[in-house]
């Protein structure tokens, strides 16, 4: 386990020593968890670490680190599998999600898998959102989820305009 001090606060990554197991948001932790690291970083949770510093600075899009979430249902890790493809400074409704893990009834479904990701940020639960464009619930609160969205966008935006003037 190792804490990561984010602009959003701090993040608590969780590794089996091969894979990523788990993030918790600093909503989730209390101030002894914010505090503590146990032992020298593993190999996964040093790149993760590196990846997630890379993200907040706008120069990483996509994380390309071994996932092993210790929880959760065939149905919830397909959902997790899914979010894995939702492009950067994109969106993606809960209707939409559910169509494309073929269960287009399943709305509520794929909402409570989405709020049980273990792995919040890196598998990008943040980047659902209502139908209507509304921002639901997020494990670390709405105004975390706005935060991660306008920082994706910013970046989207700088590229952008970094492409049009060269």
């Amino acid at each position: 386990m190792v804490s990561y001090p984010s602009r959003f606060g701090t993040l608590q990554l969780v590794s089996d020593g091969e894979a990523l197991t788990g993030l918790l948001l600093p909503s989730q932790l209390s101030a002894q968890e914010q505090s503590s690291n146990s032992g020298a970083p593993l190999d996964v949770l040093q790149e993760a670490c590196r990846q997630l510093q890379a993200f907040f600075e706008g120069k990483l899009q996509t994380f390309d680190l071994p996932l092993a979430p210790r929880v959760g249902t065939d149905f919830q890790r397909q959902v997790w599998s899914e979010l894995r493809r939702v492009p950067f400074g994109t969106t993606i409704s809960y209707s939409q999600l559910a169509a494309q893990v073929e269960r287009p009834s399943a709305v509520r479904a794929v909402g409570a898998a989405n709020g049980r990701n273990p792995i919040p940020i890196i598998v990008p639960c943040h980047r659902v959102i209502g139908s209507d464009g509304s921002l639901t619930g997020y494990a670390g609160g709405v105004k975390l989820k706005q935060s991660l969205l306008d920082h994706e966008a910013s970046c989207t935006l700088q590229r952008t305009r970094a492409a049009m003037a060269s």
